[in-house]
């Protein structure tokens, strides 16, 4: 059943809350320990460290011949100020420092995650090309089908030639079947022009 608006919630969604609540709170502060860590190690840090040591010294020497410095000789105040800040920074910098750790160990986890799942790709594309090859193997190879085509177009032309013999012989035998019927006929027609000259020539005397 799904929530009510009006409804309180349970405590697994209060301790959820509270669980939250506080991982923000502590990435919140380890994010402003890490500022303040690079902070302290930049230049800039140690510019104004030493502008503010120097300003501190400078003045109360100064102050000091009118008795009224805040923090004479040995600059005691100093000496605590510097004591409190590095009392302070040190556990900050071993927090970033911390965060760091856990951020690289992440990192080589994800890198060795990804450098497994390469390796097993590769594995499956060695696996695939060695099938693929083995496969090639019972395929017809491109100078198989060439040499096949090749025998295929001889028989094409040796049955093309066959076929122009017959027909050029069947065309011979033909003619010379013509010209013995002209042959027959010849004689045949001189015969009879013959015998029409001498019946013209009866019919004359």
């Amino acid at each position: 059943m799904p929530d009510q608006l009006d409804q309180p919630l349970s405590t697994g969604g209060v301790r959820r809350l509270r669980l939250g609540s506080r991982t923000s709170r502590s990435d919140g502060f380890g994010r402003f320990a890490e500022a303040t860590a690079r902070f302290m190690g930049s230049p800039r840090f140690v510019l104004y460290m030493t502008v503010f040591v120097g300003a501190w010294i400078v003045a109360n020497l100064l102050l000091a011949r009118m008795q009224s410095a805040w923090d004479p000789y040995p600059f005691i105040l100093l000496n605590l100020a510097f004591s409190t800040q590095a009392s302070y920074s040190a556990p900050l910098i071993m927090l970033a420092q911390n965060r760091q750790d856990d951020r690289d160990r992440v990192t080589a986890e994800q890198d060795r995650q990804r450098a497994q799942r390469n390796l097993e790709d590769t594995e499956f594309l060695t696996r695939e090309i060695a099938s693929l090859r083995l496969a090639m193997n019972d395929v017809a190879t491109r100078d198989f089908v060439r040499s096949e085509l090749r025998d295929m177009l001889e028989e094409l032309l040796t049955e093309e030639r066959r076929s122009r013999e017959e027909i050029v012989g069947e065309i011979v035998e033909e003619l010379s079947e013509e010209e013995d019927d002209d042959g027959a006929g010849r004689p045949a027609r001189t015969a009879e022009g013959g015998r029409a000259a001498e019946a013209t020539a009866q019919d004359a005397g």
